[in-house]
């Protein structure tokens, strides 16, 4: 994809999904919203498992690509199976996209779009309590400091947790993995510079390279890197950041797997087991946040 121009890149992307990826399958809500954002609106997409449902926290969902490719389309069918695993509604955020729109407008879309989220609009249908935000490989580099916004700026309901998978989490230095698997695994070194190249982020800034800023207290994490990913490392070293600074942390790691692997339910069947694994963990993270969150406000009554 990297010879190509982003249009159509973004187009083989799409293609792809129908090759490698499961099915979106069946769900009671499947709707497009349209979020007020900085620079216009931001198109959305609601998911979920049940029509409607009591208050409760929501996943808001940031899709991967580089920042230049993806989009509702491309991450529908892992959406609608977290839907599914989760039986929690999911909400994925179709920001601006590199080299139309570089940094910072991707990480000021996210963050817009998660305190709309969490202001439980009328369009959205569900009270929210608490917001999980998840995202892959740019995304989660987008969960983490849509994360970090909101610690330091709380938005209407506080983030309970956060599930970035397989992250990029640093800019700024060389890691052992991105030597180690340059080649031959999806994603390369020439996809990953022509990804830079196009969204032009500062890496030596906190909103590109959140690893550099500080992560105490930031919300408990799943984190999921793959084992045979040029950011492996970068997953591994976030991971590892958090706990240093008191963060609980679940930790997992796609053994054998690349990155990407959570659009390649079908091109790779090994990454079923491992997003069912993923989801498992996750929903008992989201347990345990959303239980300690109802003590609080219990407590503070």
């Amino acid at each position: 994809m990297h010879q190509l121009p982003p249009p159509e890149a973004r187009q083989a992307m799409r293609a792809m999904r129908d090759v490698a990826d499961a099915p979106v399958g069946e769900l009671a809500v499947i709707r497009d919203l349209s979020i007020d954002g900085p620079a216009g609106m931001i198109p959305a997409r609601l998911f979920d498992a049940r029509e409607t449902r009591a208050l409760g926290p929501i996943l808001v969902f940031f899709h991967g690509g580089g920042w230049v490719i993806g989009d509702l389309e491309t991450h529908a069918p892992f959406c609608a199976e977290a839907a599914r695993a989760l039986d929690l509604p999911v909400v994925s955020i179709d920001y601006r996209l590199a080299p139309e729109h570089p940094w910072p407008a991707a990480p000021d879309d996210c963050e817009a779009a998660a305190r709309w989220v969490a202001t439980s609009p009328a369009a959205l249908g569900r009270a929210v309590t608490g917001l999980i935000l998840a995202g892959d490989s740019a995304g989660g580099n987008l969960s983490i400091i849509t994360a970090m916004a909101l610690r330091d700026a709380p938005a209407a309901v506080p983030v309970i947790a956060q599930f970035p998978i397989y992250p990029a989490t640093d800019f700024s230095k060389p890691y052992d993995s991105y030597d180690k698997f340059a080649e031959g695994r999806l994603l390369t070194h020439d996809a990953i510079e022509w990804f830079g190249n196009n969204y032009a982020a500062d890496p030596e800034h906190v909103r590109a390279s959140p690893l550099l800023g500080d992560v105490a207290g930031l919300p408990p994490a799943l984190v999921l890197t793959a084992g045979l990913d040029p950011l492996r490392d970068q997953g591994r070293a976030y991971a590892g950041a958090l706990i240093a600074a008191g963060v609980p942390v679940v930790f997992r790691e796609a053994k054998g797997n690349i990155h990407g692997f959570i659009n390649l339910a079908r091109g790779i069947p090994s990454s079923v087991g491992d997003i069912a694994g993923a989801l498992r963990a996750l929903k008992d993270l989201v347990s345990e946040a959303e239980a300690g969150r109802v003590m609080e406000q219990a407590a503070a009554e």
